[in-house]
C-alpha cells in the first residue's frame, strides 16, 4: 500500500542535541547545496528560501529542508511512497555519517507514522505502523513507548487497532531522542529549502520607502547653496527641474500647514465669539 509521507532525518554526534537547537542557530545556504550534490550530482539544484522549519508548510514533491549545525544536521523532504523506513530512506540516512540517526516520518494523507534510530549503521530500533496495522517493527521498545502500548495516550477503538496513534508516537520519539518537538513550543530550527526540479530561484522584491517631502527651508538653502558655488557663470543643472518640483511640493505641503493652522484659529476665535455673546446679557 502506499503511503505518501514527509520524512525528517536527524545526523547526530553531539551528546546534547536540545542544547545545540536552544540556540536557535542559523543555517548556512552551502551546506545543503554540497550534501544534495554529493546525494545526486545530476540534480539541478535551486536555493528556494530560508525559514524555521518549526512553523513552515511542509516540503512538497523535489524538495528539502536542510541545516547543519556543531554536532547536529537535519534534513526534511516529501516521498511520495513509504512502507519501511528502511527500504525507502536508506539513501538519505546515508547522507552523512553521524554516531546515531533518527527517521521519522509521517502520513500527508493518513495516519501513517514511523520512526528508526540508528547507531553508526546498526538499526537499534524501528516501528512503522498505521493505527489498524503494524508493517514494521523491529528492535525493543523504548521505554517512553510503555504509556502508547498501555493505552494511556489515546481513545481506544477495540478491535485489532493500536492502542495509540501513530504519529503520537512519532513525535514523542523525535521528544525524546531530539529534545524538540517541531510542532509547539519548539526553539525555531533555521533551515534553507531547496528543490532539485530545475525551477528558477524566487525573486524577493525589496519594499521601497516612501520619500520624504522636504520643507521650504531645506529646498531653500539647496539653492542658496548651488547659487553661492556658481555666482560667476550661468551654468543650469540638468537637476534643476526635480528641484524645482520639490520645492513645489514643499511650497504645498507648506501652504496646507498654514491652512490647517489658519483653520484651528479662527474655530478657536469663533468659539470664544460665541462664548461671550451667550453671556452678553448678564449683569
Amino acid at each position: 500500500m502506499s503511503y505518501p509521507v514527509v520524512v525528517t532525518v536527524w545526523f547526530v554526534t553531539s551528546a546534547h542535541p536540545e542544547e545545540v537547537l536552544a540556540s536557535e542557530p542559523k543555517a548556512d545556504r552551502g551546506f545543503g547545496r554540497k550534501l544534495l550534490a554529493q546525494i545526486n550530482p545530476a540534480w539541478p539544484i535551486t536555493p528556494i528560501g530560508q525559514f524555521p522549519l518549526n512553523r513552515s508548510s511542509r516540503p512538497g514533491r523535489d524538495e528539502f529542508y536542510i541545516a547543519g549545525y556543531p554536532g547536529v544536521a537535519v534534513v526534511q523532504t516529501f516521498v511520495e511512497d513509504s512502507e519501511k523506513l528502511h527500504d525507502t530512506v536508506g539513501y538519505l540516512r546515508r547522507a552523512l555519517p553521524a554516531a546515531d540517526t533518527y527517521v521519522f516520518a509521517e502520513g500527508t494523507d493518513s495516519d501513517f507514522g514511523g520512526f528508526s534510530h540508528y547507531v553508526g549503521d546498526e538499526l537499534r530500533r524501528s516501528l512503522t505502523a498505521t493505527r489498524e496495522r503494524v508493517i514494521e517493527d523491529s528492535g525493543l521498545p523504548e521505554p517512553f513507548e510503555a504509556p502508547y502500548w498501555a493505552g494511556e495516550k489515546a481513545e481506544q477503538l477495540g478491535g485489532i487497532t493500536l492502542p495509540f496513534e501513530p504519529k503520537d508516537l512519532v513525535r514523542e520519539a523525535e521528544r525524546n531522542w531530539i529534545g524538540v518537538d517541531l510542532r509547539a513550543g519548539s526553539p525555531d530550527v533555521h533551515v534553507v529549502g531547496y528543490a532539485v526540479d530545475g525551477r528558477p530561484e524566487p525573486k524577493i522584491t525589496q519594499p521601497v520607502k516612501p520619500s520624504k517631502t522636504k520643507t521650504v527651508e531645506e529646498v531653500a538653502a539647496r539653492f542658496a547653496e548651488k547659487d553661492s558655488a556658481y555666482d560667476d557663470y550661468d551654468v543650469q543643472s540638468d537637476n534643476d527641474g526635480d528641484e524645482f518640483a520639490e520645492l513645489a511640493d514643499a511650497s504645498v505641503a507648506a501652504a496646507k500647514r498654514i491652512a490647517r493652522g489658519i483653520r484651528r484659529r479662527v474655530k478657536s476665535a469663533a468659539a470664544a465669539l460665541k462664548e461671550r455673546i451667550r453671556h452678553s446679557d448678564r449683569p
